[in-house]
């Protein structure tokens, strides 16, 4: 989840208090009709970018979000624009860029990854056929810097940030997952889901790390 900035551009000295600001300016200013009347993601971007509190990054996330819902639906392939974690993960991958941009690498990166997987035989689990896209490819590069902080601290993006703000942390409950409608995977999940019930009751209830390897199989089967 993503906030926007304590600012205090709207004159308050609480930070929920300007975000409320906030709202109200957008709701004033019919903010999702023009969402809607949008014609490309860049143009919401460049909307949402436009109000105090909001840079770069909170605008390209908040474009994102809401065209998983059904106000837009733009091509995630059309539009991209690196965060800062993104971009000291670059970094951290290329020691030369060779004259490309950091939005060029990430759209290098998705055009070409079926055949950088067979290039380096990576068997890819992915969406049910479903294409990184642009905004993945850029979550790739933001997480690698995080895993490259504590694997290689020596190899410095340009933020220079050296520690990880949150820790893993398990937890025991099944994930529910669900995906944006128009993605049309939401009834392969579900088919995965009662298969891997399926597997597990005919195992005789064992845990399900003592049936990891069994699932994987007969999932992928």
């Amino acid at each position: 989840m993503y906030n926007a900035s304590g600012s205090t551009s709207f004159g308050q000295s609480f930070k929920h208090r300007n975000h409320l600001k906030l709202i109200e300016k957008m709701m004033t200013d019919e903010l999702p009709k023009r969402i809607i009347d949008a014609n490309s993601m860049q143009q919401v971007f460049e909307l949402l970018r436009s109000y105090p509190m909001i840079g770069d990054f909170l605008a390209y996330q908040y474009a994102i979000d809401i065209n998983y819902s059904v106000l837009t639906d733009f091509s995630e392939m059309s539009f991209v624009v690196p965060g800062p974690g993104a971009k000291d993960g670059i970094r951290k991958c290329f020691s030369d860029f060779g004259g490309l941009s950091e939005v060029d690498l990430i759209k290098c990166m998705a055009d070409r990854q079926e055949q950088e997987f067979d290039r380096l035989g990576i068997e890819f689990k992915g969406l049910w056929g479903r294409r990184l896209q642009l905004i993945d490819c850029q979550n790739i590069f933001c997480e690698v810097d995080k895993y490259a902080r504590i694997a290689h601290p020596e190899i410095l993006g340009i933020s220079g940030r050296t520690r990880i703000k949150q820790k893993f942390k398990p937890i025991s409950q099944p994930i529910e997952y669900f995906y944006p409608p128009k993605w049309r995977i939401n009834a392969a999940v579900e088919q995965m889901i009662k298969g891997r019930e399926r597997i597990l009751s005919k195992a005789g209830g064992c845990h399900e790390d003592a049936c990891g390897s069994i699932l994987t199989e007969r999932i992928k089967a």
